[in-house]
């Protein structure tokens, strides 16, 4: 578990690196062009990886957004298998967004009614 932890910490630096300099079309790119690695998977890879990305986050010096946080997520789990996708959505009254991921149409890093608070605006 401690390997998969350091590597969700080095990937936060690397997502706040590009959301510092403004740059989401960068963070963007890197999960998109990110992709699965088709092997068998279950529950427990699923559990593993978003509990390792927790416990990355909780000694991460700064917050860490919502979107830095599921972009992790999404791109381990594509290295271990899992066909997840980066989801990206918003409310209008009052305005909020959020992302989050979802793997075979479930959310697994939120709240499971998520993507009926939000619109999806988009998927990668």
């Amino acid at each position: 578990m401690l390997p998969l932890v350091v590597r969700a910490y080095v990937m936060l630096i690397r997502f706040d690196l590009f959301l510092s300099r403004g740059d989401f079309a960068g963070l963007y790119d890197s999960v998109r062009s990110r992709t699965c690695r088709l092997k068998k998977f279950n529950n427990n890879t699923v559990m593993n990886v978003c509990s390792a990305v927790d416990h990355a986050c909780i000694w991460y010096w700064k917050h860490v957004l919502c979107l830095q946080r599921s972009a992790v997520a999404t791109c381990l789990l594509r290295d271990n298998g899992v066909p997840a996708e980066l989801v990206i959505g918003a409310q209008q009254m009052p305005f909020r967004a959020h992302a989050w991921i979802e793997v075979q149409g479930q959310v697994v890093d939120d709240t499971s009614y998520t993507n009926e608070v939000y619109a999806v605006l988009d998927r990668c």
